[in-house]
């Protein structure tokens, strides 16, 4: 988790980045078969996104937990993604693997808005 520097610190004193490492680590605690993550890197700038996702990664692979992720950042998402569903008000316009759903019409009227789309049409 790359929290061993911090053990003894309370974990209300360390950087934000850090306390979400450290959450992380409390659920994995619990030997879960399934993590389930909403946003882990809201609020999060700079290089803790990337390393959040590195640390998701590792978790993944050495423990064999699977991992249900809800996230914005399309980085997070490319990097840990092994299959996407993209929703725009709660319904489903798109699904697949990470780079193809990115080029997706759909989702690039729904999230960047017509004039980025490959065909220029407005969204229903």
């Amino acid at each position: 988790m790359g929290v061993d520097e911090h053990l003894g610190a309370p974990a209300g004193l360390l950087p934000y980045g850090v306390q979400k490492r450290v959450e992380l680590a409390r659920a994995l605690a619990m030997e879960p078969r399934l993590l389930l993550l909403d946003e882990p890197v809201a609020g999060m700038n700079g290089a803790e996104p990337r390393r959040m996702a590195e640390v998701v990664a590792r978790a993944r692979d050495d423990l064999g937990v699977s991992v249900l992720l809800g996230e914005h950042d399309m980085g997070m998402v490319i990097r840990l993604a092994d299959e996407v569903t993209v929703l725009d008000f709660g319904r489903r316009i798109a699904g697949g693997e990470p780079a193809a759903v990115q080029r997706d019409p759909a989702v690039i009227r729904a999230y960047l808005g017509a004039a980025h789309a490959p065909d220029g049409e407005e969204k229903p």
